[in-house]
């Protein structure tokens, strides 16, 4: 027989140490790369990686477009709004169908006539309701404008009442032939005159003699222009002499204008001491301009009404007017420079 092989030194432990696991290691390491990315490219169909763009090229924005985009500053101030936003108005509860609203047909005649007599009362009670709604809108609208038409009257009798201004032009009579013959001899002699200061070189050239002709036909002809102005006095004293009756009405219709006026100065001063309160200090009451909204800010209820953030000088406004505290002046403060 022969000899039997040698069997290793090595045990059980240094077997499995010496068998190779890279294989395992890469798969593993596949898989979990897989998982990770979604899978391997190589299984995935074209349609699900790939597309077709059919969307068209956006234009290409000029800077004047883009400028034009942009908001304004006056555009961006008047959407600033002061006023406190409104309170959403509740939610209006949706219509029930059809068939919850279908009445029983097992209900008596006594209840659905009770039922029409409360439907009734309730019309007339909201109808009613309204009406009077209605009248205050209308007695508020009716006030508003009686106010502002009393402030335009104010404003059309205080420009009839005050002092007239001065004219610009002062109506002259005509000048007559010979006073004009007159004025241009008196220019002449002051610029004679002013030549003469101008030059005192030439102030010793002789005067002209006055003959006893020339002063004769002076005489005459004061005498002539003399009797010529009383005569024309006297025609125009007789033409008012005739005129009495006409100039007895104008003065008649003055005194009745100057009546009105001082009626009307009268009324007036009355009325405004009515309006405004007692003079307390040195500035006079001034009252607060009316708030007007806008047609954006006006709204049909109570609820959606905005705010204004105006309460105290409201407040400080009706203390003035009700003689509580005497009126201030608005002080403008200036910026110093």
């Amino acid at each position: 027989m022969g000899k039997k092989p040698k069997s290793s030194r090595k045990g059980k432990k240094a077997w499995r140490a010496n068998i190779s696991t890279d294989d395992i290691d890469e798969f593993i390491e596949k898989s979990t790369k897989d998982a990770l990315t979604g899978g391997s490219l190589a299984e995935v169909p074209n349609e699900s990686l790939f597309f077709v763009d059919k969307s068209k090229d956006l234009s290409v924005k000029r800077k004047i477009e883009k400028h034009r985009e942009k908001v304004l500053h006056c555009d961006s101030v008047l959407q600033r709004n002061p006023f406190v936003k409104a309170i959403p108005s509740s939610n209006d509860k949706k219509k029930s169908s059809m068939k919850n609203k279908k009445n029983k047909k097992d209900s008596t005649e006594a209840s659905t006539s009770k039922d029409d007599a409360t439907k009734v009362v309730l019309l007339g009670w909201k109808s009613a309701f309204w009406r009077e709604v209605a009248d205050q809108i209308l007695s508020l609208i009716q006030d508003s404008l009686a106010k502002a038409v009393a402030e335009e009257m104010q404003k059309v009798y205080q420009s009839e009442l005050g002092p007239q201004p001065v004219p610009l032009t002062v109506q002259g009579d005509a000048i007559e032939e010979e006073e004009m013959y007159f004025l241009e001899a008196d220019n002449g002699d002051d610029e004679a005159n002013e030549e003469n200061e101008d030059a005192p070189e030439k102030s010793s050239s002789m005067k002209k003699m006055v003959t006893r002709v020339e002063f004769n036909r002076r005489a005459r002809l004061k005498d002539r222009q003399k009797k010529e102005s009383e005569a024309k006095k006297k025609a125009e004293i007789s033409k008012e002499i005739d005129s009495l009756p006409t100039i007895i009405d104008e003065i008649a219709k003055e005194d009745e204008e100057k009546q009105k006026r001082m009626m009307r100065r009268l009324v007036a001063k009355q009325e405004r001491l009515k309006q405004q309160p007692p003079r307390l200090g040195r500035h006079k009451f001034v009252p607060a301009p009316t708030q007007v909204l806008l047609s954006e800010e006006i709204t049909g209820s109570l609820r959606k009404l905005k705010a204004c953030c105006t309460l105290a000088t409201d407040r400080f406004k009706s203390l003035e007017k009700r003689g509580l505290i005497p009126p201030s002046a608005n002080k403008r403060r200036r910026r110093s420079v």
